[in-house]
């Protein structure tokens, strides 16, 4: 019974079920909401043969074809083998195997991320690269997280609102021999950003310690007197959700950090679950896996063996604000708190 059991799961990976009894829906891994225009034949196909002919873009950039009969799923699994190899494992290099038996885990949702500097001006980092670069450090992998990636500070992306949000930001480079003391630059961050620049003499000045790093000033300056540098920089917001019981805002954990400390950060991510759930593949959003474990805690595992760069900044504390739409709910009787994880031993400390 228990091997039906897991034999249904594996078939079930990629599928959500229906309002309607025995029809379910195929959800498609998109990592970082860009693909070859080619696979809209693939979910065309499914859609037409074995859903209701329609489909839906979901809400985290999945191709999504409803309708589908439980006694097809073996089939649709099949036919999305090469699709699966061809993103998985040939774009992103992913640690998995394609087969007939479909995605082999449902763990980790997937990466979504705005078009970023492929196409938007303002945006200060190609999004949808990191998100393939990302993809092999969380998928295939049957703990929970929601990431999103935006190109800079507007966050299109909604990063606030996910387990973690990943911001390009950059630290514009002022060049005052080109500068022309039009103002424009003081004007767009009055008006867009945080009010950092002014004018004085001609020449501009810069109040480093509240800016965003949004680039606005690099958009808005008609001589080039502002730059991008070529070092790619990421904010990173931490434990944001929506729900049912207490939906909250991510806040900030890193700043100004290297796209190799993201990469290296999200790494550590499979390991700071085991630990809290004691290597058991339970569902949970990542942002409850913090609150169990707290804020330390994670801080401690999340941060083991990565190399900051020198102008990374960690929050020291987090101090989140849910919305609770019960009076004291997370007040409970001590039995019923969650386990806060195993002993953590440093990698340092295992070599």
């Amino acid at each position: 019974m228990n091997h039906d059991i897991n034999i249904t799961k594996l078939k079930l990976n990629c599928f959500r079920q229906s309002k309607v009894p025995g029809e379910f829906m195929l959800q498609m891994r998109v990592p970082g909401g860009l693909i070859d225009a080619k696979y809209i034949s693939v979910i065309q196909e499914i859609a037409e043969k074995w859903g209701n002919g329609t489909f839906h873009i979901g809400m985290r950039q999945t191709l999504n074809a409803p309708g589908i009969k439980y006694e097809n799923i073996d089939a649709v699994n099949s036919f999305i083998q090469q699709y699966i190899k061809d993103i998985e494992i040939d774009l992103c290099n992913a640690d998995m195997e394609s087969n007939s038996a479909g995605y082999p885990t449902i763990g980790a949702r997937n990466i979504t991320s705005c078009i970023g500097n492929s196409h938007c001006i303002k945006a200060n980092v190609n999004t949808w690269e990191l998100a393939r670069k990302l993809e092999k450090e969380i998928f295939p992998s049957h703990y929970h997280i929601k990431m999103s990636i935006s190109g800079c500070p507007n966050d299109c992306g909604k990063g606030h609102f996910n387990d973690f949000g990943i911001i390009g930001v950059t630290k514009p480079i002022y060049l005052k021999d080109r500068c022309i003391g039009c103002g424009r630059c003081v004007k767009v961050c009055e008006h867009s950003a945080t009010r950092v620049l002014k004018l004085v003499n001609n020449r501009i000045e810069k109040d480093t310690c509240c800016c965003v790093g949004c680039g606005e000033c690099v958009e808005a300056c008609p001589a080039s007197a502002w730059v991008r540098p070529e070092q790619k920089l990421y904010r990173v917001i931490l434990g944001g959700r929506t729900g049912k019981q207490y939906p909250r805002m991510g806040k900030m954990f890193l700043n100004w950090v290297t796209e190799d400390v993201v990469v290296a950060v999200i790494k550590n991510w499979q390991t700071f679950s085991a630990n809290v759930l004691h290597h058991k593949p339970i569902y949970i959003h990542g942002g409850h896996l913090i609150d169990r474990a707290g804020y330390q805690k994670f801080k401690e595992i999340i941060l083991d063996g990565v190399k900051l760069n020198p102008e990374a900044q960690v929050a020291q504390r987090i101090l989140w604000a849910e919305t609770e739409y019960r009076a004291n709910i997370n007040v409970k009787p001590l039995s019923q708190h969650p386990s806060t994880g195993e002993v953590y031993i440093p990698k340092s400390n295992m070599e």
